[in-house]
């Protein structure tokens, strides 16, 4: 059977179809559409027309593509942008008209589960932890093959704290990762008891973009870049060096996204406060994430 799902996140709209069966699944077409949802809430915590708009386009467009292809079955949720957003009714009913099918809000709970589902696969450990760095939240959890022992998401996104926290070199980062670490510092709690995994993957456009730059490969070359294993001392030299550039001279690397350049040290300084604060030393970057655990959940 064909299935296909599309997730709403705070920076992009991204879809997934894949052929599913009793063994599993396999991805068909990926799509992605940077759309800066998050961006788009006021003061009053309203998404803007704009933002709304352009990310409606992008859902209909998907679902038009998918349907096309064969998919019988269509998903589609949206993550922290449409949690936080006060006028969420309102979008809600514009998606789910253009994608002809009812929009799902993922609580933050929900979000890390679904991350942890598609990214841990990307390793063969058989137990592991998942962080999944978005535009407006970080979601992390740990578990193993048979279940997951801890999920929980942090109000903490690229886009979030580029909006909160000025970043122009990389004096600047410092404060980012303490604010992150801070942030974390208020979950872990739920942590306590639990034996922190040796094995870590990341997910998310900050992820990529590192093993990108690794690798030295275009950002668009994703064959090289799921299963790269980065150190923490490599994740700070890297946000050093973007801190220290101009936006036009980011735009400029081939292993990274145009789109992300603004926020790319925010969501490097996410990570890096993390680590710290788990004790992290690498990670594995998976170009999975929640889409695949929708279709593994749901479909597979």
């Amino acid at each position: 059977m064909k299935a296909a799902v599309i997730g709403i996140g705070s920076n992009s709209v991204r879809c997934l179809l894949a052929e599913t069966g009793a063994e599993g699944f396999d991805c068909l077409w990926r799509d992605r559409e940077g759309t800066r949802l998050f961006a788009g809430l006021d003061e009053r915590g309203n998404l803007s027309r704009e933002s709304m708009d352009k990310t409606v386009t992008a859902v209909a467009r998907m679902a038009s593509e998918v349907r096309y292809q064969g998919a019988e079955k269509l998903g589609i949720f949206a993550t922290s942008a449409a949690r936080d957003a006060a006028n969420g009714a309102e979008f809600i009913r514009a998606v789910s008209k253009a994608a002809e099918t009812e929009l799902q809000i993922l609580s933050g709970r929900e979000e890390a589960e679904l991350s942890f589902l598609g990214a841990s696969a990307a390793t063969k450990a058989d137990r592991c932890g998942v962080i999944d760095i978005g535009g407006g939240s970080t979601e992390i959890a740990i578990g193993t093959r048979k279940g997951i022992e801890v999920s929980f998401s942090c109000q903490m996104g690229a886009v979030r704290l580029y909006q909160k926290l000025r970043l122009d070199r990389k004096e600047d980062m410092l404060p980012v990762q303490r604010a992150a670490g801070e942030i974390l510092a208020e979950h872990l709690d739920e942590c306590k008891g639990i034996e922190i995994p040796e094995t870590w993957v990341g997910t998310g456009g900050t992820f990529t973009t590192l093993a990108a730059i690794v690798r030295q490969v275009p950002w668009t070359d994703r064959t090289n870049m799921h299963g790269t294993e980065i150190s923490r001392w490599e994740i700070q030299e890297i946000g050093e060096k973007l801190a220290d550039m101009s936006l036009e001279e980011r735009k400029q690397l081939p292993g990274l996204q145009p789109g992300r350049a603004d926020i790319v040290v925010h969501g490097v300084c996410i990570l890096l406060g993390v680590m710290d604060q788990m004790k992290i030393p690498k990670i594995v970057v998976s170009e999975w994430g929640n889409l695949d655990g929708y279709v593994r959940k749901y479909y597979a």
